[in-house]
């Protein structure tokens, strides 16, 4: 398995913009290989002394954290995913920003990929 996480911080006002472009862009992970899509928006998502998700992302008072991840069930099935996306050929409608804006800052998203090392499951 290979996780590609996310953290961003999107405004509370746009939360139903937010699960709307999920909707139409998460199924292409499904279709590039990706075997589950969770997107996870903030509950319970304490301050830190240090440092939590909220400062990580810069939140403002009027946005909440969404936490996000892609399961794929290797890194060679991601990387050959994420390459489909990435091509500066690949124009599927769903990810056009004129069709399907991101309702967020994406310039305050942090993500990356994972290997994971212990999986416990029931």
């Amino acid at each position: 398995m290979y996780i590609d996480g996310f953290v961003i911080a999107v405004p509370k006002a746009n939360r139903q913009k937010f699960i709307d472009h999920a909707a139409q862009a998460d199924p292409i992970f499904i279709e590039f290989g990706a075997t589950r899509v969770i997107e996870c928006w903030g509950d319970d998502v304490p301050a830190g002394q240090h440092t939590d998700f909220r400062a990580a992302v810069k939140a403002t008072d009027d946005e909440d954290v969404v936490f996000s991840w892609i399961e794929w069930p290797d890194k060679a099935t991601r990387d050959a995913g994420m390459a489909k996306m990435m091509a500066p050929d690949f124009a599927d409608p769903r990810m056009d920003q004129a069709r399907n804006p991101m309702p967020f800052d994406g310039k305050r998203m942090i993500f990356g990929g994972f290997a994971p090392v212990v999986t416990l499951e029931k």
